[in-house]
């Protein structure tokens, strides 16, 4: 349960970027009062001055008329739940973990605690190697409500292997919450609390908001409830490198762990955003913030307030980004578009006529930009859905249509997987990792067991873990499975991870 953070994955040129600006703050900052700052600020610049400053007919938002009219509809989420102990084998001692990784070690703790690195690191005194016993976690964010009668929107990793769901309005009333539903590839989820006639924000639209653009924050930083920061709209669609489906709203609006799932307000009052990310360092705010667009967190909560669940669609390729050296190479005028590096048999992609090596520079008249965009806009479409492709091939423009699949749909992969395997020998269901479960791990390769039975499932083996490797042998795909399991004697030694701790696990053969 990863509530007491929301730091995205680094770009080490964006780190060396975020520390050069650090240090030069931190030279410059320090504590005074409020009477030495009196007496050394320069003297205020005249009032007709600042007026004379701004263009004509253009005036600051009333950042307190926006606050006093929605902070009673932003809420501060509590949640309570419990996560297997570390182990003390002091296996990630040795490198020095990212700030996501830092703070998913230690999800339930507050960073501030005397104690949270001794538990990251250490996890629970005198509880022996391997394997821990679940302890309990507590975590805090926020979120906004959206219809009188109490549905509530925030981030789904706010509420991420939750047990318990408290939501606290700003008139101290306190009510236990139901997650209608939570959408991890999205960030977004629905809570319902059992109440009438409450205050609720207005929607707004991302389509008239625009680059420079003052925008306003009110969350629960740090616990601190109905905090409210300010700032611009840096940038609109940006794509994260973390293989995202969220075309997030950049912001330098000062934004810190407790704000996840807080509401983003136009100058006019209405929510545009559901704050969600930032870059850090060090875990705190560092003047990059994301917000997921309000229209793509509104289409998740109509499927989940309908069926519960959430659909995306899947295109069935793999992409990268096209730089210049690529551009000169397929003959393109600006390094645009995303460079199809793989399509996976017998998907969309595939039976579309998509090749690797071609460019996709159009999705339904929409310009591809950055790798991203093109996974940006299919995880928002739906299943079935037709997608008109603008192809760059060998020098020329091809057009292509893709009749979009369901992206939760890994039937066939699993049925394969079983046959490779062999069910009367191993007794495991398989299937590759994702992109999103290869992000939350740190696994490169790996195959996730769909179900285990017979020889594995007596051996302790469970649904979730992931096969890494037979006898010593890696197990990146089936075919590597089948190449293993062909050498096997009466038992076999399975390389699996479980809960971040690799575990060997011996299995008898039938």
């Amino acid at each position: 349960m990863d509530t007491s953070s929301f730091v995205a994955s680094t770009p080490r040129r964006l780190i060396a970027a975020l520390v050069a600006a650090g240090a030069l703050g931190a030279a410059s900052v320090g504590l005074i009062s409020g009477h030495q700052a009196r007496a050394s600020a320069p003297a205020p610049a005249p009032v007709v001055a600042q007026q004379a400053a701004l263009p004509a007919g253009v005036a600051l938002p009333s950042f307190a008329q926006i606050t006093a009219q929605n902070g009673p509809a932003v809420v501060n989420i509590s949640v309570t739940g419990s996560t297997r102990g570390a182990s003390l084998n002091g296996d990630d001692d040795d490198e020095q973990p990212t700030a996501r990784q830092q703070k998913r070690q230690a999800p339930g703790l507050d960073p501030d605690d005397p104690f949270y690195e001794f538990f990251r690191r250490f996890g629970v005194p005198g509880a022996g190697g391997g394997a821990q016993p679940n302890v309990p976690t507590h975590g805090q964010g926020s979120g906004f409500i959206v219809s009188p009668d109490g549905l509530v929107l925030t981030n789904a990793h706010v509420v991420k292997g939750a047990s318990d769901v408290t939501v606290k309005l700003t008139d101290r009333r306190e009510f236990r919450a139901k997650v209608l539903g939570a959408d991890p590839k999205t960030d977004v989820a629905v809570l319902k609390i059992d109440a009438k006639n409450l205050p609720t924000v207005r929607l707004g639209s991302t389509r008239d908001l625009q680059v420079g653009e003052w925008v306003l924050a009110i969350g629960s930083p740090f616990g601190f409830e109905n905090s409210v920061t300010a700032g611009v709209v840096s940038a609109k669609g940006r794509s994260l490198p973390d293989d995202s489906l969220v075309p997030f709203i950049q912001t330098d609006v000062a934004v810190n762990p407790g704000n996840s799932g807080g509401p983003l307000f136009n100058g006019r009052g209405e929510v545009v955003g559901i704050n969600s990310q930032i870059y850090s360092r060090s875990g705190g705010y560092q003047g990059v913030s994301f917000a997921i667009p309000i229209e793509l967190a509104d289409k998740i909560k109509s499927q989940i307030v309908a069926t519960g669940k959430v659909r995306h669609a899947q295109l069935g390729v793999a992409v990268q980004e096209v730089n210049q050296a690529f551009a000169e190479s397929f003959q393109l005028d600006r390094p645009e578009g995303a460079l199809v590096a793989s399509v996976t048999k017998d998907s969309p992609a595939d039976k579309a006529g998509l090749q690797a090596g071609d460019v996709i520079r159009q999705v339904d008249g929409q310009p591809i930009v950055a790798s991203g965009d093109l996974p940006a806009w299919v995880g928002q479409a739906q299943p079935g859905q037709k997608a008109r492709l603008s192809v760059w091939r060998q020098g020329k423009p091809v057009e292509l249509t893709a009749t979009l699949g369901d992206a939760s749909d890994k039937g066939k992969a699993v049925a394969k997987a079983d046959e490779a395997v062999g069910k009367g020998q191993l007794g495991l269901s398989l299937r590759p990792l994702d992109a999103d479960e290869r992000r939350e791990t740190g696994l490169g390769a790996g195959l996730v067991i769909e179900q285990a039975r017979g020889p594995a499932a007596a051996a302790g083996v469970q649904p979730g873990d992931v096969l890494l490797a037979i006898n010593g042998a890696p197990a990146k795909d089936i075919e590597q499975v089948r190449a293993a399991m062909a050498k096997a004697g009466k038992s076999v030694a399975l390389l699996i991870e479980r809960n971040g701790d690799k575990i060997f696990v011996p299995v008898r053969l039938g």
